[in-house]
């Protein structure tokens, strides 16, 4: 188990922002920082994956691992997280469907798109698999497999030019925006909630940033100048949140994902937006770690474990938002559901660690 650092408290910190934002209308929903910003959890979540694989893919002196190896590895990891997106989405569907028993309310089956597996769910067993039909808060898992599918392009590339990873990614991500490509949703119609083709920029800038924060003495001196425009960025997205200023779609000019607030296609202003923040907040953890104590540690083991966290927390959200709905909500109710999914989150944490850290016994 490696110790707390600022890459794992920030992804703990994501996570249980994702949770609580996940559970719509819930009493502390307002007092997350998603509330505050044009850009979000998701995009901290994404970039941080990158700046992971930075890392992951470097052996202990610094020197990149061999190709073969990296690809493997991103590739062990894209299944793995393929296999937490099935199982998920199989116990999600499981519980809209006992809820809907226990209620005696066939309406839940509609729940979050659900109900195009009940009415069909031949066809829509193949969307599952192939994960083009996707429940609403259960998208961020098929976007991850999708970019763990095409990193090792880009971590490849970026092996011989970083400029050129980054370049052919802002490509990329530039040409969705015009052209607005998308992957289509299958049986059902539109696309998915979560561009590929967009977000793989954030994957590809944390990967690329995680480099040159190793290498590049101009960029360490740099950062930390760079503050006050953070700053200022954050301010900006403070006051369009809490005033509700977002252009008009159907006012701005084509292209118009470049002028709007868009989150499926990770519209400029959100990773204007989000730079922002990681400016702002680039040397934050240094100074409040050690006075948050505990809080810290709980963050950072949330991180240490994501993909268990995350799963276990879009469940978790789930259970909420249907107990909210079974109850009526109001703020005992909100108290009960966030306190129990903290603690189940934090579990679950310590329950993998724990299971790593246990010897097997040995076959007779």
């Amino acid at each position: 188990m490696r110790e707390p650092n600022a890459v794992d408290f920030w992804r703990g910190l994501a996570l249980v922002t994702i949770f609580v934002n996940h559970i719509p209308g819930n009493t502390f929903e307002r007092y997350t920082y998603s509330q505050y910003g044009i850009s979000d959890a998701a995009e901290l979540f994404v970039f941080l994956a990158g700046w992971s694989i930075g890392i992951a893919t470097r052996e202990r002196d610094g020197r990149p691992e061999p190709r073969l190896r990296t690809v493997l590895r991103l590739l062990s990891r894209t299944i793995e997280v393929y296999r937490a997106q099935i199982t998920t989405m199989a116990l999600a569907l499981a519980m809209i469907a006992g809820t809907a028993l226990v209620l005696d309310n066939p309406l839940l089956l509609e729940w979050h798109n659900a109900g195009g597996f009940f009415a069909d769910p031949i066809q829509t067993m193949v969307g599952f698999v192939l994960l083009t039909h996707q429940l609403g808060f259960f998208n961020i898992l098929p976007l991850y497999v999708v970019l763990l599918g095409i990193a090792p392009v880009f971590v490849l590339i970026g092996r011989v030019s970083r400029v050129a990873a980054l370049a052919l990614s802002f490509g990329l991500y530039a040409a969705s925006l015009v052209f607005e490509w998308n992957l289509p949703s299958w049986p059902g119609e539109g696309d998915w909630f979560f561009d590929p083709f967009c977000w793989q920029l954030l994957l590809v800038m944390g990967f690329t940033a995680q480099d040159w924060s190793r290498t590049s003495p101009w960029l360490k001196r740099s950062a930390p100048r760079l503050v006050p425009v953070g700053v200022l960025i954050v301010l900006t997205g403070i006051v369009l949140s809490v005033l509700e200023l977002r252009p008009d779609p159907l006012l701005v000019p084509d292209p118009r994902l470049v002028f709007t607030f868009d989150k499926t296609y990770l519209s400029p202003a959100r990773v204007i937006h989000f730079l922002g923040v990681l400016l702002a907040f680039q040397t934050l953890y240094a100074v409040i770690a050690p006075r948050l104590g505990w809080v810290a540690t709980f963050l950072a083991s949330l991180g240490r474990n994501s993909l268990a966290v995350f799963s276990i927390g879009s469940l978790l959200s789930l259970a909420a938002q249907l107990v909210r709905f079974w109850t009526g909500g109001g703020v005992v109710v909100d108290v009960f559901v966030v306190g129990f999914g903290l603690f189940a989150l934090g579990f679950t944490a310590w329950f993998v660690e724990w299971r790593s850290r246990k010897p097997r016994l040995s076959s007779p």
